[in-house]
């Protein structure tokens, strides 16, 4: 016997067949699509790059400019380069998620509050790589809302900061969100790392200050915005310092020194 139109079988069997259908379409369109994803990424990766480098040219093709641009895996723990990964291709974000390629931190030793540091980055070598003109760091911590991801760029002395961008943010419209204006990111050009060419190992100086910043290793902190404020200068610390690339970039300042 035909069942009715209205019948809660048939109604459930088409219900059940649609859903199949669209899940093998969306599915499909997921697989399709994935190279195309994966090259956007890789294209807004590129720019955010050159970007903070002073070296990107709207309407120029990216993988040109890119060319200016070394990258090189560093083994964090030593500050030496190292072949262990492929630079190209490495995703430090993923790895400190893996108890294998990742060690814990805690206390003290947290201030960014990433609770897991990848063993492995990579920086990103303008010019010469044996001597860069700019030295191009993947940056990232805690702010008011979640985790801000970015780069940070320094001249080739590993002290003086060329400029800061955050690609990925969930702050405050208006206040902690201000870390993308371009006025307020224009401050950090010319700042120190450490004060005085004080270049010796330990907590880096530079920092973000209420009132008006001043000094050589200070930028003004962002109105209205404390908590994020405090969470990148948490953060810029915390890659500058001995547990980020701090031990990298002690070779560029001592060769700064000697020169």
């Amino acid at each position: 016997m035909a069942m009715s139109n209205n019948s809660i079988q048939k109604i459930l069997i088409v219900a059940f067949a649609l859903c199949i259908v669209c899940s093998v379409i969306v599915s499909a369109a997921a697989v399709a699509l994935r190279p195309q994803q994966q090259f956007n990424q890789e294209a807004d990766r590129k720019t955010n790059i050159l970007q903070v480098a002073d070296l990107y040219q709207p309407g120029e093709p990216i993988n040109e400019q890119f060319e200016k641009v070394t990258p090189r895996a560093v083994d964090l723990r030593s500050g030496e380069y190292t072949d262990e990964v492929n630079p190209a291709n490495y995703d430090g974000f993923s790895a400190a998620r893996d108890p294998a390629q990742s060690r814990t931190l805690s206390g003290e030793r947290d201030i960014a509050g990433l609770s897991r540091q990848e063993n492995y980055s990579v920086v990103y070598l303008v010019g010469d790589p044996q001597n860069p003109e700019k030295i191009i760091l993947p940056i990232r911590g805690q702010g008011l809302w979640g985790l801000m991801r970015g780069y940070l760029a320094l001249s080739g002395d590993g002290n003086t900061i060329e400029g800061i961008t955050f690609y990925s943010h969930s702050e405050t419209p208006g206040l902690g969100g201000e870390v993308d204006n371009p006025r307020w990111k224009s401050q950090w050009d010319g700042k120190q790392v450490y004060a005085d060419g004080e270049l010796g190992e330990g907590k880096p100086d530079i920092t973000l200050v209420k009132g008006g910043a001043s000094g050589e290793t200070e930028v003004d902190a962002l109105s209205g915005a404390t908590l994020t404020s405090k969470g990148v200068t948490n953060l810029v610390q915390f890659w500058l310092g001995e547990d980020g690339f701090g031990k990298y970039l002690a070779k560029f300042r001592d060769s700064s020194e000697g020169a």
